[in-house]
């Protein structure tokens, strides 16, 4: 709500996630808004994302230090240097 220009957006935001526990469930809408924190995700439309496509069900990979692929041609970010 902090982020809105007037408080009354932030208000009807609010109620529309709210609004969500309906179709989807109080325990899907829990484990979405968990996603959408950790993502920085915070709007209703990507909350919503997250509960359509089911992403609320799928455990969140964490990023690795290695490279997507390894390939000879792929030299990294000491090559630059």
């Amino acid at each position: 709500m902090r982020q809105r220009k007037h408080p009354e957006q932030g208000y009807r935001t609010c109620l529309g996630v709210l609004r969500l526990a309906k179709p989807f469930g109080r325990d899907r809408l829990d484990a979405a808004c968990a996603r959408a924190l950790t993502i920085n995700a915070h709007t209703y439309s990507s909350l919503h994302s997250i509960l359509k496509n089911g992403l609320d069900r799928q455990p969140r990979t964490r990023a690795t230090d290695e490279p997507a692929i390894t390939h000879p041609n792929i030299r990294g970010a000491g090559y630059f240097h």
